[in-house]
């Protein structure tokens, strides 16, 4: 199942004529909803969503095809100020995404003003030669007079005289208007993957992210941003897909916010990955998670490493 239910083997065909394609860059501060975003344009739960700011960790590329294009989505970490190992290495990333695609969407929250992260990150986009889109996600969160709101964002880029598209990515509301103006930047291209895929990303990757989008929702703050997954082995048979994972942590305090009195924290969280990972393979599954301390693992590169945090060249 390395590849399987979300990466097939088929023959690329060849585009029709007019066929644009290309790599479309989703930056902004963390928590404004780029990966809920990409979830509704692609149509398919592949990043996790968390009332925690900066949960996505990897450049994660979700696919969309339609008759006349292939976009490419890649969501990147919240572009913040690091203050730990893994924190530089997702900022880096980040700011690299920005010079390898052909167009960046630039999403803010549009229910509050802009702020310092927004101007910051408005200040390196404003240094790259790769167009881009402002989008204004939120606007079912927007007060009835949305013009103080939207000017605070209009004011920041009016020099540049970037295209503005307003949508609510959690409501999936406006998300048609913008993918048209993503595809107008696009130029004519090839399929770069087959037209049923939504994601580069192998499954057990995937399936890891919606166990760690359970210990964020369930622990919220208590386990901030010290967690990550990883999926130790996969076994199938027709009737049921049996999933191993564990959980890595900093401290031993966190351990047992994790499992919970009797268990029973780490039971809601394996109950809960479980039913998301279904909807994902499309089939029954056994889940058995694991709980290992690994001591300041965010500060090491080594450790970061073999928990599949590269940097990015």
């Amino acid at each position: 199942m390395e590849q399987d239910a979300l990466l097939t083997h088929q023959t690329i065909p060849e585009p029709p004529e007019g066929f644009k394609s290309g790599f479309v860059g989703i930056i902004g501060r963390p928590n404004v909803g780029k990966s809920t975003l990409m979830n509704g344009l692609v149509g398919q739960k592949i990043a996790i969503a968390s009332p925690v700011a900066q949960t996505t960790r990897n450049r994660l590329q979700g696919i969309l095809t339609t008759d006349s294009a292939q976009i490419i989505f890649v969501d990147t970490p919240g572009i913040h100020k690091p203050h730990h190992q893994l924190g530089k290495i997702l900022v880096h990333n980040a700011k690299v995404a920005i010079e390898s695609v052909d167009v960046v969407l630039f999403v803010v929250d549009s229910a509050t003003e802009a702020g310092g992260g927004d101007r910051y990150i408005a200040e390196l986009l404003q240094k790259t030669k790769t167009p881009v889109i402002l989008g204004l996600n939120k606007c079912d969160q927007q007060p009835e007079d949305t013009q103080p709101l939207d000017n605070s964002y209009r004011q920041l880029f009016a020099a540049q005289n970037w295209p503005i598209v307003k949508f609510s990515a959690l409501q999936e509301t406006g998300l048609h208007p913008l993918q048209s103006q993503l595809i107008q930047h696009l130029e004519p291209g090839p399929y770069y993957y087959p037209p049923d895929l939504v994601t580069d990303q192998p499954e057990r990757f995937i399936m890891g992210e919606l166990i760690r989008e359970q210990i964020l929702l369930h622990t919220r703050e208590e386990i901030p941003h010290s967690v990550a997954v990883t999926i130790e082995r996969v076994e199938e048979t027709p009737k049921l897909t049996k999933t191993y994972a564990t959980i890595h942590i900093e401290r031993k305090s966190q351990k047992g916010i994790i499992i919970g009195k009797q268990g029973q924290m780490l039971k809601t969280i394996g109950s809960a990955a479980r039913q998301q990972i279904q909807k994902l393979i499309a089939g029954k599954v056994y889940l058995e998670l694991f709980v290992k301390v690994q001591p300041k693992w965010r500060q090491s590169r080594l450790r970061l490493a073999e928990l599949g945090y590269q940097v990015e060249e």
